[in-house]
């Protein structure tokens, strides 16, 4: 029988859980990756193996081993579905994080029942709120079925036991920052409780073939709390976004070993709970009967989806010596340097107005492509001329006037068709829009003059 030897090693007494960044006294915050509280003592000694032990389960060629228990399960959200790219995979442990009340707890109770209406059994493991309260949360959404069990609880020795009696195929752990194990010093939510808490759930997942969701809390500036190995021991790391005011909620994967990580889910979080929307663009564009001036819609690119967004601008003379540049959902710096373009480039005098460029619906344009939109509502608001109805116009804008090419320029002038739209104006490339839908009329412009003479004269 193979033995093991171990060689022991002088190692410094302090290192830093995030990066590995050692030190010979302790420190509150890493002097490489700067991180504050990371920096834990490790021993004097540690353990290197340097002899094999009896192999309990050969390798196996690859050719050899079933895929089918890797196949994708549909959780009865299509959205969630669609990031994470067909469903959930048996084993597979997902990482949820998001801003708090942007709405983590609910979507996963929406998938928990949906998934255990379909006769598997699912724990709910909630460490923030009590039994009662997420009870009359499920009642309100309507998240009630007979194989979903929930189970409040902080530690994990008992969370672990719960998993163990019940044995369920998808498990979700709201939210690991809650959990503590008792063989950890240190307190729920810290760098050494969160570390353990995250392998032993995921330890139990794989052992278990058994789907995990996490639910993860984020700091201030938007990464996920922790160490930064929880983000690699995962398989799927989702960022749930939205703003307060807004209905609209975006999912992403930022890591996926299952799928693509350029997909985005949209959700509409209202009263009732939680639905997947397959068309968000209603939320994005203003209905009106009459056509008004210094409005234009523009399709911007979320991952690989096309969303249909509305520009609007208001020009009015300004009483100061110093107009007003004021932006609502666009870069302030970007829409600055549109509004010189204009007035150097296409003759529009905009240095006497106030100007107000915002988005409809909430929705945050960043993408270069709504540059030709942003441009075209402020010239129709200075020439107080509407543009044509059912015209969507996208395209990136340079310094010297001229209007680039972006990508998807197809995908863009499907979807605008298949939304009812008939006119697109879109930058001249060489491969051209590609294939136009019947019906639909698309003009490539070079220079953002053309766009500014046949829209508004």
């Amino acid at each position: 029988m193979a033995t093991k030897t171990s060689r022991a090693s002088k190692a410094p007494a302090y290192k830093c859980a995030e990066c590995g960044w050692t030190t010979v006294k302790w420190v509150g915050r890493c002097g490489e990756c700067q991180a504050w509280g990371t920096v834990e003592e490790t021993g004097a000694a540690v353990a290197r193996t340097t002899a094999a032990t009896t192999v309990l389960e050969p390798a196996r060629r690859i050719a050899e081993i079933d895929a089918t228990t890797a196949a994708f399960l549909p959780t009865g959200v299509d959205e969630l579905d669609r990031v994470l790219g067909g469903g959930l995979i048996p084993g597979a442990v997902i990482l949820l994080a998001g801003e708090p009340g942007v709405g983590k707890s609910t979507l996963l109770l929406d998938v928990a029942a949906k998934f255990a209406r379909t006769a598997q059994d699912v724990l709910y493991v909630t460490g923030e709120e009590s039994a009662a309260q997420v009870k009359l949360r499920a009642e309100r959404i309507d998240a009630v079925a007979d194989s979903l069990y929930l189970s409040a609880e902080t530690d994990l020795g008992q969370a672990l036991g719960q998993v163990e009696k019940i044995e369920p195929r998808l498990l979700i752990v709201d939210s690991v920052q809650t959990l503590s194990s008792a063989d950890v010093d240190g307190s729920a939510g810290g760098v050494s409780q969160v570390r353990e808490v995250a392998a032993s759930i995921i330890a139990a997942a794989k052992r278990r073939n058994m789907t995990t969701l996490l639910v993860g809390h984020v700091t201030k500036d938007g990464s996920i709390a922790g160490p930064r190995l929880l983000e690699h021991l995962v398989d799927v790391v989702c960022q749930f976004e939205g703003e307060r005011h807004s209905r609209l909620r975006m999912l992403r994967a930022v890591k996926n070993r299952y799928g693509p990580t350029d997909d985005v889910g949209c959700f509409d979080l209202n009263e009732n709970g939680i639905e997947g929307l397959t068309d968000p663009s209603g939320l994005f564009v203003s209905r009106t009967k009459e056509p008004v001036s210094g409005t234009c819609i523009t399709v911007t690119m979320e991952g690989r989806r096309p969303l249909l967004a509305e520009v609007q601008s208001l020009l009015a003379e300004s009483p100061n010596s110093q107009p007003r540049r004021a932006t609502s959902g666009l870069d302030s710096s970007r829409v600055s340097m549109l509004l010189a373009v204009l007035q150097q480039r296409a003759g529009c005098l905009l240095h006497k107005d106030d100007s107000y460029v915002a988005t409809v619906g909430g929705v945050k344009l960043s993408e270069p492509a709504t540059d030709l939109a942003v441009a075209l509502a402020v010239a129709s608001a200075k020439a107080r001329k509407p543009l044509p109805i059912r015209l969507i116009a996208f395209g990136e804008v340079g310094l010297a006037g001229e209007v680039r090419p972006v990508p998807g320029i197809n995908q863009r002038i499907q979807e605008a068709h298949r939304l009812g739209f008939t006119h697109a104006v879109v930058p001249a490339s060489h491969n051209g829009p590609g294939p136009v839908p019947a019906g639909f009329s698309v003009r490539e412009v070079e220079h953002l003059t053309e766009a500014l003479s046949l829209l508004i004269g």
